[in-house]
Order: C-alpha cells, then sequence, then structure tokens
C-alpha cells in the first residue's frame, strides 16, 4: 500500500503538518510553515478509498497480494499549493532548494519557508504504485483524486482551526 492520507493522519506527517499549519495561518495563529524539499514526491491517495480495496480484498476467496495506489506522484510544493488555494490563499513559489519561499500573492506575505533542519536532499525518486490487478480482479478504483484529497484535508483542518464542527 502507498501512502493514504486523510483528516485522521497523524500531525507528524508532512501532510497533516501542511494543512494544520496553514488553517492556523488563515485563522491568524502562526506565521510560517517551515518545510523541508518541496520537490520530494509521493504516490499519495485517501485512506478511505484503500481502506475500500483492503475490504474487497478479504473478500475473495483466495488470498493474494495488490498494490494499492494512485498510480501519480505529487509533489510536497503541489499539496502546499492545493491545501492554501482550499483556504483562500494564493501561494506562489520563488527560489529553489533551501531559498525557496512561498508567498501569498494576495497579500505578498511570506508564508512557506524551507528550513535545512527538515530538508532530505537525497530522497529516492518517487515511486508510483500500479494498482491494475486491483482494477482488474477487484474491480477497485480510487475515488477521491489528489486535489480534492488535498482539499477535504485543508478543509477539515480549517474547520479545527476555527473551533467548528469536524467529522471524527
Amino acid at each position: 500500500m502507498f501512502n493514504h492520507e486523510s483528516p485522521l493522519r497523524g500531525m507528524e506527517f508532512v501532510t497533516r503538518k501542511i494543512t494544520t499549519t496553514l488553517a492556523q495561518i488563515a485563522c491568524g495563529g502562526q506565521q510560517q510553515l517551515m518545510l523541508g524539499n518541496l520537490d520530494n514526491a509521493r504516490d499519495w491517495g485517501f485512506a478511505g478509498d484503500y481502506v475500500e480495496a483492503m475490504w474487497l480484498m478479504l473478500q475473495q476467496e483466495t488470498a493474494d497480494d495488490y498494490i494499492v495506489a494512485s498510480g501519480e506522484t505529487h509533489s510536497v510544493r503541489e499539496f502546499v499549493i492545493l491545501a492554501a488555494a482550499a483556504m483562500g490563499m494564493q501561494i506562489e513559489f520563488e527560489g529553489e532548494g533551501l531559498k525557496a519561499r512561498g508567498i501569498d500573492k494576495k497579500t505578498g506575505r511570506q508564508l512557506v519557508s524551507v528550513s535545512e533542519d527538515f530538508y532530505r536532499p537525497s530522497e529516492p525518486d518517487p515511486l508510483v504504485g500500479d494498482a491494475s490487478k486491483a482494477h482488474k480482479q477487484l474491480d477497485w478504483r480510487a475515488k477521491l483524486d489528489f486535489e480534492d484529497l488535498v482539499t477535504l484535508m485543508a478543509e477539515h483542518d480549517l474547520a479545527r482551526a476555527q473551533g467548528g464542527q469536524v467529522w471524527y
């Protein structure tokens, strides 16, 4: 199983760090999101879709191995841009590597910085899962695409930061 995300993901994971910190920024709390290599990419999918795939595996007469994945990779940078957009911010990046920074085009404020503390320059090439066997044998396909996944997580953490209702 490839990376599977949801609003229930632990805060120690980069996806939740992004959505919770941006939500705090949107609510006037935290000033900046500190990240590592913005170009690191992963095959991210929605945990709910992956649970459905697991359930379908359990319904088979014979146990087998399946790859559960979205089949796409997306960078940390893409995740930040989409999460910010879901919260009404328009982040544009300038610079590369440790000098990269994200500026909100609406306010001109720097919201994202790259820190050497989090930077991993020697990340492996991103792996992309091939879920074709699960597609064929289980008739499984992810229902939530990357943009919808990021929006779901961002909206959830924004509601939490605003003291609103959350679904867990």
